[in-house]
C-alpha cells in the first residue's frame, strides 16, 4: 500500500489572479514564496505558505468555468484552516470586509467553525484547535 506522509499542496484556480493574491496573502496572511507568469498557458502561479507547513499554489487560467453550486459540488469540498481564537480571526476577517457565516460547534469534538468564501466563492474553513 501507498504511503503518504502529508498534504504537500493545495491547487486553486482563481478568475482575477490580483484579487485572489491579495485575498490570500494580505487577508489570510499566507506568505507568497514565488510567482511566475506562464506566456504559453496566459497564467499565473503563485506558491503560498502557511507557517512553512503547507502550500496553496494559486493558478490561474483565462476563462476558467465558475463553481457549479456550493458546497456539495463534485470535486473540493472545501479548504479548512487551524486557528487558535476563533473570534479574533472572524474579527479580522470582518475588518477586511469578508463576510462569514454563523459559529457552529462540531458536534463530535465539540470544537468551534466557521465559514466563509475567496474572492471566486471557494469555500473556507476556520476550524478553533487550541494548543
Amino acid at each position: 500500500m501507498l504511503k503518504v506522509e502529508k498534504i504537500h499542496h493545495i491547487a486553486v484556480i482563481c478568475a482575477d489572479y490580483e484579487r485572489s493574491k491579495q485575498f490570500y496573502c494580505h487577508t489570510l496572511g499566507f506568505e507568497l514564496l514565488t510567482e511566475h507568469y506562464r506566456a504559453e498557458r496566459q497564467s499565473w502561479k503563485a506558491d503560498l505558505a502557511i507557517n512553512d507547513n503547507y502550500q496553496i499554489e494559486l493558478f490561474s487560467f483565462p476563462q476558467p468555468p465558475a463553481r457549479p453550486t456550493q458546497p456539495e459540488a463534485c470535486g473540493l469540498r472545501h479548504l479548512a484552516f487551524s486557528v487558535r481564537d476563533l473570534e479574533l480571526a472572524i474579527t479580522q476577517l470582518a475588518a477586511a470586509g469578508v463576510k462569514y457565516e454563523v459559529i457552529r460547534i462540531d458536534p463530535y469534538t465539540g470544537k468551534r467553525f466557521t465559514f466563509f468564501n475567496d474572492p471566486d466563492g471557494l469555500p473556507l474553513e476556520l476550524y478553533e484547535e487550541s494548543e
